[in-house]
Order: C-alpha cells, then structure tokens, then sequence
C-alpha cells in the first residue's frame, strides 16, 4: 500500500499564492508519475498538473502560467507552487500517484484551497 500526506492548502485573498505539497510512502515500486487533481462539490475530478518520471509536464489550461509543478524524486515528494490565485480556483486538491504504467492509482484525502476577493 502506499499513502499520501498533503499539506499546504487554505484561504487566501485573490492575487496571492499558495504552496501544496505531497508526500508517498508506503511500499513504492515505482514512480511514474505524480501530480494534482481538483474536485468541486458534485463535479469530476480534474487534472491541474502532472509531472512524468522524466520530467515531463502537463498543466490544464487553467494552470498555464500561473502554477509551477516540481518534485523530488529522492523524497517522493511532489508540490504545486500556485501564483496569482483566483476565486475560480477554490476548490479541494487531491494529490495523485501512480507508481507504474498501468498500476493503481492512488489519491490523497485532499487539502481545500479557498480563494477569496
């Protein structure tokens, strides 16, 4: 099994930043990739950014330009730098683990971002 901790979500006032973070521990084969969702209340989860083994990256269109995926390999550790926060993006994040193609994914409990005006 493997587990995720995040931490690094809150309220803030529109134009600030917030900084998430994501560790997995646990019985690691592998690490594929890892990154961020987003959920509202009755609404999919959705893709924010997601960084391959390779270093590869993909942000949602939202994202671009505004938030900055990193991770640390050695620690399993991935974080979410978010800049220049809106409203809009309030929402709950859940971080995202999958150690092999095709192999379980595994989510964390989720840390809500509040964005105010």
């Amino acid at each position: 099994q493997v587990q995720l901790v995040e931490s690094g979500g809150g309220l803030v006032q529109a134009g600030e930043s917030l900084r998430l973070s994501c560790t997995a521990s646990g019985s690691i084969v592998g690490s594929n990739a890892m990154g961020w969702f987003r959920q509202g209340t009755g609404e999919k989860r959705v893709q924010v950014a997601i960084m391959a083994t390779d270093g590869s990256t993909s942000y949602a269109d939202s994202a671009k330009g505004r938030f900055a995926i990193s991770r640390d390999y050695a620690k399993n550790t991935v974080s979410l730098q978010m800049n220049s926060l809106r409203p809009e993006d309030t929402d709950i994040y859940y971080c995202y683990f999958l150690p092999l193609l095709g192999s379980k994914m595994y989510w964390g409990q989720g840390t809500q971002v509040t964005v105010s005006l």
